[in-house]
């Protein structure tokens, strides 16, 4: 397949990364099919994100910032508060995608996941939901997949980007897996007290962070931060319960916030994990990108921002081959993790300080420090 004109690639995955990766591959007349496991192709309810300036870069080049700048936040501070609401702190943010854009936009996740599905969809990828691919045999001039559906096809290149938990890196035989940091984080999604116009935050008190970003003129994401717990030990019916529980004690907008906590569907507990490999991203015509290659605390809130980052200069190495035989395709893909495993080392590393920090009670760590140089750095071209 790999002499053929048009190249085709298969797009593992229909998060944030695989929808923006399909949408690059395909304005570049690259063909693409794209296959996600949920049926229902949604984000997860409930939850909110941050996208900071050099996400926003990325997402300016998929084409859709305009709806993003429409349905989300934008903001360029951030305060850090004392546990009653007390203003310890605020400063502008470091505009990491460059001084025309905002320094971060919050924004609810499935609106996020909604505008990139339609620009998927006018894209003329070939999509299929609730399917997964099983199986990959390769030779130097494809890669033959099957599907669970019991269909199988041919491609010159396959992306995973299935997520933390990627069955495409186990299945080329990539050991490395996401370990978790010892954090666990509630999420819910809240009406917007007046005020609250971006984002803040208070380190201590129950919890080791407790904070909300504006996502629209009339929601907040709210998230609070403590020690990892057994998930299975937590009845889900009582998440509302926990999240108004560990925000008491918290002044300010907390009050009010904590009132809206009262449907447990919308609330999210997940664990913070480390995760980063740091051999090859690939194995012959498989490659991975985003979380199924690197993840870390959200402490920076640059997850989303390293996975689109990973989609901009992929889709740019692909579209600038002459061909698609192996060895073309392996000095591409080659360059490809060069060029990402330093700048998302330094996110991953940078997180995972702050957070052993925070776990350790340190009083003398130079936070501002490692923010300040760590955003700087990303302020350059991925």
């Amino acid at each position: 397949m790999a002499d053929r004109l048009t190249p085709t690639v298969l797009v593992v995955g229909g998060g944030t990364s695989g929808n923006a990766l399909t949408v690059l591959l395909r304005r570049a007349g690259i063909a693409v099919d794209l296959v996600e496991a949920s049926p229902d192709w949604k984000a997860a309810a409930g939850s909110g994100i941050t996208l900071q300036g050099n996400a926003l870069r990325v997402l300016r080049e998929v084409g859709v910032l305009e709806d993003i700048e429409k349905d989300g936040y934008a903001a360029n501070g951030v305060a850090v508060l004392a546990p009653d609401g007390t203003v310890i702190h605020a400063h502008e943010e470091l505009r990491t995608g460059g001084d025309q854009l905002p320094a971060h936009i919050g924004m609810r996740r499935p609106r996020l996941q909604q505008h990139l599905i339609d620009r998927v969809r006018a894209s003329g990828a070939d999509v299929r939901l609730g399917t997964t691919a099983t199986a990959f045999e390769q030779d130097d001039r494809g890669v033959d997949v099957t599907f669970s559906d019991g269909t199988s096809r041919r491609y010159d290149l396959v992306a995973g980007a299935d997520g933390l938990h990627s069955a495409t890196r186990r299945m080329i035989g990539i050991t490395d897996e996401p370990e978790p940091v010892g954090m666990g984080i509630w999420r819910a999604p809240a009406p917007r007290p007046a005020g609250v116009s971006r984002t803040e935050m208070i380190y201590g008190g129950r919890c080791f962070i407790a904070g909300y970003c504006p996502t629209s003129e009339g929601t907040v994401y709210t998230y609070l931060v403590e020690p990892a717990r057994d998930r299975t030990t937590i009845d889900p019916a009582s998440y509302a319960d926990e999240m108004r529980a560990l925000s008491e004690g918290y002044g300010g907008a907390w009050k009010e916030l904590r009132e809206a906590f009262t449907d447990p569907s919308v609330v999210n507990y997940t664990w913070f994990d480390r995760h980063l490999v740091e051999g090859p991203w690939h194995r012959g015509r498989v490659v991975l990108v985003g979380d199924a290659a690197h993840a870390c605390p959200p402490t920076f809130a640059q997850g989303a921002a390293m996975s689109l980052e990973d989609v901009l200069v992929l889709a740019e190495l692909l579209t600038g081959l002459d061909g698609w035989d192996a060895e073309s395709l392996d000095r591409a893909l080659t360059g490809y993790h060069a060029r990402r495993l330093p700048r998302v080392r330094l996110v991953v590393d940078a997180s995972c300080q702050l957070t052993d920090w925070m776990l350790e009670g340190r009083r003398d760590a130079d936070v501002p420090g490692l923010m300040g140089r760590t955003l700087t750095a990303l302020k350059e071209l991925p």
